[in-house]
């Protein structure tokens, strides 16, 4: 059982931003079910991402439960959700991160390429939460925090997954709406800059003039966002948009000599 503690369910939450988050929860004592895929996924170089996790939970003294599961997939959100219930018998929180990054044009993009991206970075949050969802309103509540991107308003050669992180905008304040008065608070949190599978061996930005971020952004940034939104302290908080990336978000910072 959780003994008192926050029960939160983090998807994509073995490498990366993900990984920042399952850390930063633990260590606030959550009990984390984690969970992400151990291969290579399209537009990522993140692997092997539940034995680096276990790791740096060893590490720093800290205990998550690890799972290997597809976020595409209806039967495996079910095990995951069932899973934390048969554990710990309640689910409190859900951090909805998990997502793949391929690069392209319209024309570059295939109907493969797309529809991998919206089963993962759109569906996955919307089965996910729909997995959870039930526990929550039995509880009487529950805080969901949605990972979107600057891309949520596009980027050049990021059709798919600006398509997709634009979903993540509606489906969060409309799922928000829907269960307002039932106590199930959803938030999104907007990185950008962030070192991450999905972006390593790609070209970095650090903050400079003419520079597209005013500082680059760790996984524990974005992590301390999560915690906050998930936190009692934020419990009058639901529909925000919190912009954690220096000003990415709204075009990047003014150009300066002094920096």
């Amino acid at each position: 059982m959780a003994d008192g503690r926050k029960v939160t369910i983090v998807t994509g939450g073995t490498y990366g931003i993900g990984r920042g988050i399952t850390l930063a929860l633990a260590q606030r004592g959550h009990q984390v079910v984690s969970f992400g895929l151990e291969s290579r996924q399209m537009g990522s170089l993140a692997e092997h991402g539940i034995t680096g996790t276990q790791a740096e939970l060893d590490k720093a003294g800290l205990a998550a439960d690890l799972l290997e599961a597809d976020v595409s997939s209806p039967e495996d959100t079910q095990r995951v959700a069932e899973f934390a219930m048969s554990r710990y018998g309640r689910i409190d929180g859900l951090v909805n991160n998990a997502a793949i990054h391929p690069r392209g044009t319209i024309l570059e993009t295939s109907l493969e390429v797309w529809n991998r991206v919206l089963a993962v970075n759109l569906t996955g949050m919307f089965l996910m939460t729909k997995a959870v969802m039930p526990h929550m309103l039995a509880a009487g509540g529950g805080a969901i925090v949605n990972v979107a991107s600057k891309a949520s308003w596009g980027q050049p050669t990021l059709l798919a997954y600006s398509a997709s992180k634009g979903g993540v905008l509606g489906f969060s304040f409309g799922l928000g709406y829907d269960h307002l008065f039932e106590h199930i608070r959803v938030n999104v949190v907007v990185p950008a800059g962030v070192d991450s599978g999905m972006n390593e061996g790609q070209a970095r930005h650090p903050g400079g003039p003419g520079s597209t971020y005013a500082q680059r952004a760790e996984p524990r940034d974005i992590a301390e966002a999560v915690a906050f939104l998930l936190s009692d302290e934020a419990r009058l908080i639901s529909g925000a948009v919190l912009n954690v990336n220096g000003f990415a978000g709204q075009g990047g910072p003014p150009r300066s000599a002094q920096v």
